[in-house]
């Protein structure tokens, strides 16, 4: 008897498995695998790899023009699209410069301190709402 199934019956019927159930069970080929070629098996035809490539779709949406654009792309995009961006509520001055402060110091956003104040003007431009 197969080792792994000693845990699972008891003593007395380890001797009794190992001589009658399993040649019975192999006799009977319940427990063989099927013959190659034989009806049990369907024929598999044989693996063909192949490279293809393949053209993604464009976000769909960019920045819009304004002043410190290029310092939004530059730090911003890392972790925001576009579009996540450009669809926040319209926030003063002062708020959006809590939120680029957030951004580094709460989630450690690798901002370039010389960008932080055209990240904020443009910012005002987009979504930016009155004092």
């Amino acid at each position: 008897m197969p080792r792994f199934m000693s845990g699972f019956m008891p003593r007395f019927m380890s001797g009794f498995m190992s001589r009658m159930i399993l040649p019975s069970l192999l006799g009977l080929g319940l427990l063989a695998p099927p013959a190659p070629g034989s009806a049990a098996e369907p024929e598999t035809p044989p693996l063909e790899l192949k490279s293809e490539s393949i053209e993604l779709p464009f976000g769909g949406s960019d920045f819009p023009p304004g002043p410190g654009v290029e310092a939004v792309k530059r730090n911003c995009l890392l972790c925001h699209s576009p579009r996540m961006i450009l669809y926040q509520p319209a926030l003063t001055k002062a708020a959006w410069t809590k939120e680029v402060d957030k951004m580094i110091d709460v989630f450690k956003a690798p901002v370039n301190p010389d960008d932080i104040p055209a990240i904020i003007d443009y910012l005002m431009h987009v979504r930016g709402a009155e004092d």
